[in-house]
């Protein structure tokens, strides 16, 4: 719907800063393959991160690709069916990704994808070796074409013949939280959950 358009880029950034999940839809011997993957975003790249081996992640440099992420916010319970709806927040982000293979960038790209996903990770945990590193994919995105969508608020049947039916009507909305932190069966006693961590716990994700 066109009316759920944004073209402020602060809409863009507010979509990809509230989470770090993609979907990247990239064609694989001519097939269409859509592939959940993490992804780090900057002021003008996306970085998605994946396996060596990931036949996603090795095929898309040789065409254009389709990242979504999509937030959604709840639904729009109207008083038809036919109004029904979801309220959302969407950006697709389209382009030819490049491979990257320089060590100093990969490792950013690696800690902006780590920074988005868990924050305070990347200092705490231990870092990648060359193996690890010659073992991951990251690709990168440029931030130049893409498509932010926004639908939110109540049904729009409020004021049309189906408000005479007398029927309920409004927005059930829809909201994550991280939990509690569950340590590893395998952690040795006394090994507290970091702060960074613990601090997420009952906040809201996305």
């Amino acid at each position: 719907m066109r009316e759920n358009g944004r073209t402020a880029r602060f809409d863009l950034d507010a979509v990809l800063a509230a989470g770090f999940l993609c979907h990247l839809g990239v064609l694989v011997d001519g097939v269409p393959m859509v592939v959940p993957t993490v992804y780090g975003a900057t002021a003008d790249t996306l970085y998605l991160h994946g396996s060596a081996a990931s036949r996603s992640l090795v095929a898309s440099p040789e065409a254009t690709v389709c990242v979504t992420v999509t937030h959604v916010d709840g639904l729009v319970l109207a008083r038809s069916v036919f109004e029904h709806s979801v309220n959302y927040r969407c950006a697709m982000v389209y382009g030819v990704p490049r491979v990257v293979t320089g060590e100093e960038e990969k490792l950013e790209g690696l800690r902006v994808l780590s920074q988005q996903a868990a924050p305070g990770q990347w200092e705490y945990a231990r870092q990648p070796n060359r193996k690890e590193l010659a073992a991951t994919t990251l690709l990168a995105l440029d931030l130049d074409e893409v498509s932010v969508k926004i639908s939110a608020g109540p049904p729009d049947d409020g004021e049309g013949p189906d408000a005479a039916l007398g029927l309920w009507a409004g927005e059930l909305p829809l909201t994550a939280t991280w939990g509690v932190p569950v340590p590893d069966p395998a952690l040795a006693p006394g090994i507290a959950v970091p702060a960074h961590v613990a601090a997420r716990a009952g906040t809201v994700a996305g």
